[in-house]
């Protein structure tokens, strides 16, 4: 009689567990379609309107076939070869972790390209700026100058204002392509400049004397930061020793003997305590990376 209770209230607490989730889903229901949306198609959409920042045309066909492989596909070949050698629990959990980072780590790549761009663009303007101012005080206007820098710049920043000049083209007016422009790179020095020229072309003014005045301020700021970069240099490296250290030491106690590492992988205590080192390990090196990330 007292196996059939146990079973009973165990069948019990079932049901009452899935009436909570019933009820948990259905409340939330709004916020966890938009989350499995946003991680889905999402992540598809996303990928492409970076991709046309980067001026990288791809068939959305392929990125999602590259989603699925990066996802599913790693973490099965993951389980697959370390099946056939008989290592079914390791297989597993490793399969996890790289479908995890698979389908986690597609934005974060994008998104490092784009900022690398928008820094190499932020370095050109310098440059760009003051041959811009050059060819005004020539005589050139601003359509003219910015054809002049396609010309004479490398990209991004020729690619940049190349879609200016066809946008202008096409009928839309300049100051709409300068804010265009301030929305597919968003930075300080680019706001500053986008700024200036629709104020001036407005309300009058020498063009050519305010691209010498936002030259001077990038000056400043970017020696300022790479004062700021050579002052955190030491901490960078640091942190990425600290997170780094786990992984070798691991590694090392693995080459040297693997028996006495396998219950980490192949017992439920082991898995969890792994996953919370993984865990801390990772929320170590982010809040580390974060303090010495110093915006100016």
């Amino acid at each position: 009689m007292s196996t059939i209770a146990g079973v009973l209230g165990l069948q019990w607490i079932i049901i009452l567990i899935g009436i909570a989730v019933f009820f948990y889903v259905y409340k939330y229901s709004e916020k966890i379609f938009d989350w499995i949306e946003r991680n889905t198609f999402g992540t598809q959409n996303y990928i492409m309107e970076k991709l046309e920042l980067l001026f990288i045309k791809v068939n959305p066909t392929h990125i999602t076939y590259a989603l699925l492989f990066f996802s599913f596909g790693t973490g099965l070949l993951t389980l697959v070869i370390f099946g056939l050698f008989g290592s079914w629990g390791l297989g597993i959990f490793l399969g996890f972790v790289f479908s995890f980072v698979g389908w986690k780590i597609p934005k974060p790549i994008i998104n490092y390209l784009l900022e690398r761009r928008i820094d190499k663009y932020s370095g050109q303007m310098v440059d760009a700026l003051t041959l811009l101012s050059n060819g005004i005080r020539a005589g050139l206007s601003v359509p003219q100058a910015l054809g002049m820098i396609v010309d004479e710049m490398p990209a991004p920043i020729s690619q940049e204002f190349n879609m200016i000049l066809q946008q202008n083209q096409i009928g839309v007016t300049l100051e709409e392509c300068f804010e265009n422009l301030a929305k597919r790179v968003p930075t300080e020095d680019n706001d500053m400049f986008v700024s200036s020229v629709n104020i001036l072309r407005e309300t009058g003014g020498n063009l050519s004397e305010v691209f010498d005045t936002i030259v001077d301020v990038i000056r400043e700021r970017i020696r300022l930061k790479q004062k700021i970069d050579s002052a955190t240099a030491q901490g960078r490296f640091q942190g990425l020793t600290i997170f780094c250290m786990p992984w070798i030491v691991g590694l090392m106690y693995f080459a040297s003997d693997p028996d006495s590492m396998m219950p980490i992988f192949n017992t439920p205590l082991g898995l969890v305590f792994l996953f919370g080192a993984i865990g801390l390990d990772v929320l170590g090196g982010y809040i580390i990376l974060k303090i010495v990330n110093i915006r100016i």
